[in-house]
């Protein structure tokens, strides 16, 4: 674990020395450190975070709940000493000001650090619990590796566990409290079935019935009123449910509050060109706070997955010293593993106007894929309970390549994905 580490003020550098501030210490800011260093052995590199831990992945935290790892086996580099070998400053406090004209950051501490190049990396936070007595004694957060070792400071089997939410992070912790041999009660969301923010409603009510298989009980939004002492959860009809604990997973939101005043431009998160830059002179932004270039829709989106934050990271950095990176965009991609039923969505996955679709559906066995089509182009795709083409969709959407004839083969069966890839890569190679 990190020490608190308070400075004055930062140090002057050597001249000629760049001095770069990453404000976040997750994938984001850990991969344009280390590009930094790579390309600038002189540089000045400080990366403030607000957790006293080092940087590690919130992606990580389910399979420490499952015991699959050790706390440290979350963290993003597991080498002893790995920052201080690379002369990466990691400073432990929370940015409250940024000032543009003077290059300066202000963090709670009441130190500043000034920079020639600023990268934002904010990452996201849990959103606010939609019931009131959300700050009653055992409810907690899943978010931070803090939240993770309270979370099982508190469950043992046949701990009485209430979970908030059923979209992506919810449904990791679902396996995790499954393998706990807890009694799960799950909250859907207001759509009434689960991960309705990245698959269709029959993907989304096939890993319910997974789940209700496995000993989850289900229970609608609609039927809470609030959250009482014990904790509790005090239903439509005014009885109350006690639990052991209440885990709050209703979705995140963007840290960009902390930005207002400073001149930099935000939306669902902070807006930024194909570079990774702001509209502000010197600062970037990366990761789950950035609100970039979407592949499948040419717009921008916030996309909180690790894959895209470390791209965004690389990207940034090579752009910070004064290069001319591009991203192409984010493709949005989830693969889920909900106690064992493993689905994924990409791109478009609800489809597109005036496109087409191809579906093949096996309740029984929970198997399911849809195919979206633009024109002769493979766009969006969701599968559950098929694991064999994963990659392939992946690489059909962002690759491109015109189907031809074999749209109409796929639209037939929908599984023939891998011989469309191979086909159409070979003829468009010749």
């Amino acid at each position: 674990m990190l020490e608190t580490k308070a400075v004055e003020s930062n140090q002057p550098s050597a001249p000629g020395v760049k001095k770069y501030v990453l404000i976040g210490a997750g994938p984001a800011s850990v991969r344009a450190a280390e590009t930094l260093r790579k390309a600038d052995p002189r540089c000045s590199i400080t990366m403030i975070g607000q957790e006293k831990e080092s940087p590690y992945s919130r992606m990580a935290l389910p399979y420490y709940l499952s015991g699959i790892i050790e706390d440290t086996g979350t963290h993003l580099r597991k080498t002893d000493g790995h920052f201080e070998h690379l002369k990466i400053d990691h400073v432990v406090a929370k940015v409250e000001k940024i000032d543009p004209e003077k290059h300066t950051v202000t963090t709670d501490h009441g130190d500043f650090f000034d920079y020639d190049k600023l990268l934002i990396a904010t990452g996201s936070r849990p959103a606010n619990c939609p019931f009131p007595g959300s700050d009653t004694a055992g409810v907690v957060n899943c978010w931070t590796l803090e939240d993770g070792r309270q979370i099982l400071d508190a469950i043992k089997p046949g701990s009485k566990v209430a979970l908030l939410g059923a979209g992506f992070v919810a449904s990791i912790i679902i396996e995790a409290m499954v393998k706990k041999g807890v009694d799960l009660t799950v909250m859907l969301g207001r759509t009434g079935y689960m991960v309705s923010r990245m698959m269709d409603e029959t993907a989304g009510k096939l890993i319910q019935t997974w789940c209700e298989a496995k000993g989850v009980h289900m229970i609608l939004p609609s039927s809470i009123k609030s959250i009482e002492p014990g904790p509790a959860l005090k239903r439509d009809d005014d009885s109350l449910t006690e639990f052991d604990l209440i885990i709050v997973a209703t979705g995140v939101y963007s840290n960009i509050e902390f930005l207002e005043g400073s001149g930099i431009k935000t939306d669902n998160g902070i807006l930024v060109d194909a570079g990774l830059r702001t509209n502000i002179e010197d600062i970037y932004a990366a990761g789950d706070v950035a609100q970039g270039p979407d592949f499948s829709t040419g717009g921008h989106s916030v996309h909180a997955i690790q894959p895209t934050a470390v791209d965004h990271g690389r990207i940034a950095a090579v752009n910070m010293m004064g290069g001319n990176a591009s991203y192409k965009g984010s493709l949005s991609m989830n693969v889920l593993d909900t106690s064992g039923l493993v689905s994924t969505s990409f791109g478009s996955w609800g489809g597109v106007e005036g496109g087409e679709s191809a579906v093949l559906l096996d309740k029984e066995n929970y198997k399911y894929v849809r195919l979206n089509f633009k024109d002769d182009l493979l766009v969006g795709a969701i599968t559950v309970g098929r694991t064999d083409f994963i990659g392939v969709l992946r690489g059909l959407i962002q690759s491109e390549i015109p189907l031809g004839d074999w749209k109409e083969k796929l639209k037939e069966d929908p599984t023939l994905v891998m011989n469309a890839y191979l086909s159409r890569s070979l003829d468009v190679a010749r």
